[in-house]
């Protein structure tokens, strides 16, 4: 189920399927602003059509450099070296990617301008780079707190004569950017930059690299330490330049090809974009796969995997440096869950200081949905996380892309996950949850609706039995809280004393026995006073809202055979097969009758057919989950039908979706 506020995400027990990957955040604003400061034109295809890039997109635009942008296609025309507009007031969202190397752009070319953003940008930081930019007489205030945006910039007198030394143990996008702008002051002598510790994310700075030698300047690299820019480097555009797959994206698709073998209804998961020769250096998530037990293959254009190799039955645990792939690495958090060992990632520093911190948040997370967790200042350790101990759990994601699209992959385990604002993925994957839904093949459900006596319970569990599914009578479930409703005096009208009993209700179901703690209450529920309070209580918002999330903790793997009254219509709408039973008023009665009698509960023939019709006519036009066939729903009358009979119709269906 999808809101505006979350998503509810299916148990899953495959996947299967090609993925298409959106263009790179990374590459796409750092051509979009080498494209820019270029000389010529560049058309750009494949561009990354999100949040992050139209921050880039708006700001070139304030900054008077024309782009003609048709999708994921662009024409940027270059301004050589030179922005047309030298006073602006700059909106960065929460874009590290456009904020930081604008900042050094603008500071080295001179002007006045305002850089702000989002709460959270101005909790990022970046006084490194303002360190490093200041050092060479660069004009930069900071408007509210000290080495956090908002920035101001001024005209400035830019020297470049000595080294200028930035710190690489916090961002690699300080250097980046830097590396980014210093080509514009470049004409009287080579530009030395030093780093001061240690570089991390070093592939990030790979790709500055590559894409610099794209647009004709080609920065010496000593060591990862020191960086030289020639004499005389100036921007020329290639003609035109095609954006890669986004590799972090692809470790989610590439993920799910291995958990989703883990149930045995897994198949190859395909991502196209990438390859074995991406400039980017998350690809290297598929060769930790690898290391890790996973069958992966790598073609021209795309990466698959396939499940695990042979020899595996789970994927490995161990010590992971991620130093390579920050983002990739959330990922392996969540694939720490079906390791066979716990999981230690470290490298992972830069993780506090992204969209939010991320390891104070994934151990949250996490934690939330069961799972052991241990943290330090840039490390995680996670546990593997036993079936019985899922929990179900709505998932925070703290305005951060990534931390929404690695708990998707939580839906591999035995639990219901709820990701919170799942709208945050525009930032890098407007289409994600699309895309993953295409891939993923959730736990099946035969929904069985129909109104009392139509049959569906017997022929549900019968259906349940031949396939070896779970089987669900939600009616059980309402007749049980309408029972301890009746011998807790409790008003059938009182809807929060009944939604909070519902909430909570201690019900445990065994084949078609029901047991509330150590009480069997399979006959007890069955009686005509529990059915007419329970239709009572059935139209109750709140009642329903509570037994929801215990009726979808019952989809599990293999399958789910769900009879009622709505589990088609509200319950589970995307249940792959929906029959709506239906039989003559008589047909029915006789039916009701006969169990009743069997069950040593005294009635007539007259009242349970009257008792029937009541129910019918409440259940028909109750304002809230009414009795009606979903409209994918196949209509079945079984009135001349025996149960046999029934069931051989339903499973032949099923064979035909299935």
């Amino acid at each position: 189920m999808i809101s505006s506020d979350h998503i509810d995400l299916p148990p899953l027990i495959g996947a299967g399927g090609t993925a298409r990957l959106p263009g790179s955040k990374s590459i796409s604003n750092r051509v979009l602003l080498l494209a820019a400061l270029a000389e010529g034109e560049t058309c750009i295809t494949g561009l990354l059509d999100s949040d992050d890039t139209r921050v880039m997109l708006s700001a070139l635009h304030a900054l008077g450099v024309k782009v003609v942008r048709q999708g994921t296609n662009a024409i940027v025309h270059g301004c050589g070296g030179r922005l047309p507009v030298d006073r602006a007031d700059l909106f960065m969202g929460n874009a590290g990617t456009a904020i930081r190397p604008l900042t050094a752009a603008l500071a080295l070319l001179g002007g006045t301008y305002t850089l702000r953003g989002v709460p959270r940008m101005h909790e990022r930081p970046i006084g490194d780079l303002v360190d490093a930019l200041r050092a060479i007489n660069c004009s930069i205030d900071y408007l509210e707190n000290p080495g956090y945006p908002p920035l101001a910039i001024h005209m400035g007198s830019p020297n470049v004569d000595a080294p200028i030394r930035v710190r690489g143990d916090v961002s690699s996008q300080f250097l980046t950017a830097l590396l980014l702008a210093l080509p514009l002051v470049s004409q009287q002598h080579d530009v030395v930059v030093e780093v001061v510790g240690t570089l991390i994310s070093r592939p990030y700075v790979h790709i500055t690299l590559a894409l610099l030698a794209r647009f004709g300047v080609r920065v010496e690299n000593q060591r990862w330490q020191r960086f030289i820019v020639p004499t005389g480097s100036r921007y020329a555009s290639p003609g035109r330049m095609t954006v890669e797959g986004d590799a972090s994206s692809a470790s989610y698709f590439l993920a799910a090809g291995v958990l989703g073998s883990l149930h045995g209804h897994g198949a190859a998961v395909r991502v196209e974009g990438v390859d074995a020769h991406s400039i980017q250096g998350d690809v290297e998530f598929a060769r930790v796969l690898e290391r890790l037990g996973a069958q992966v293959e790598w073609g021209d254009g795309f990466i698959s995997t396939h499940g695990l190799k042979p020899a595996h039955k789970r994927l490995a645990g161990g010590s992971i440096d991620c130093v390579a792939i920050p983002d990739a690495a959330m990922t392996l958090a969540i694939t720490a869950l079906f390791a066979d060992a716990p999981t230690l990632l470290t490298g992972i520093g830069s993780w506090r200081v992204k969209e939010t911190d991320r390891i104070a948040a994934m151990s949250a997370e996490l934690t939330k949905i069961g799972a052991r967790v241990e943290a330090g200042a840039d490390w995680l350790r996670v546990h593997p996380l036993p079936e019985g101990q899922w929990h179900s759990a709505s998932i925070g994601t703290y305005d951060d892309h990534r931390m929404a699209m690695c708990f998707s992959l939580a839906s591999f385990g035995p639990a219901d996950i709820r990701i919170l604002d799942p709208g945050c993925v525009s930032k890098t994957f407007p289409d994600y949850f699309q895309t993953f839904a295409s891939i993923a093949r959730p736990v099946p459900v035969i929904a069985i609706d129909g109104p009392t006596a139509s049959g569906k319970g017997t022929v549900a569990s019968k259906v349940a039995g031949v396939l070896g599914f779970h089987y669900l009578d939600s009616g059980a479930l309402y007749r049980t809280t309408a029972l301890l409703a009746l011998r807790q005096d409790i008003k059938l009208d009182d809807e929060p004393r009944l939604s909070e009993l519902a909430l909570r209700l201690p019900i445990r179901c065994e084949g078609s026995q029901v047991w509330v703690g150590p009480e069997n209450v399979s006959t007890a529920i069955r009686t005509e006073k529990v059915g007419r309070a329970a239709s009572s209580l059935a139209s109750l918002p709140g009642v329903r809202q509570a037994l929801l999330a215990l009726q979808h903790s019952l989809r599990r793997a293999p399958g789910l055979v769900a009879d009622g009254r709505d589990m088609g219509t509200e319950v589970f709408p995307d249940a792959r097969l929906k029959v709506f039973l239906t039989a003559d008023a008589q047909a029915r009665a006789e039916r009701r009758y006969k169990q009743l009698i069997s069950q040593g509960i005294s009635t007539t023939m007259l009242n349970v057919l009257r008792d029937l019709e009541a129910r019918d006519a409440r259940d028909s036009k109750r304002s809230v989950a009414a009795l009606k066939p979903a409209q994918d729903a196949v209509p079945f009358n079984t009135s001349t039908l025996d149960v046999d009979q029934t069931v051989g119709q339903v499973l032949e269906w099923w064979r035909q979706r299935s």
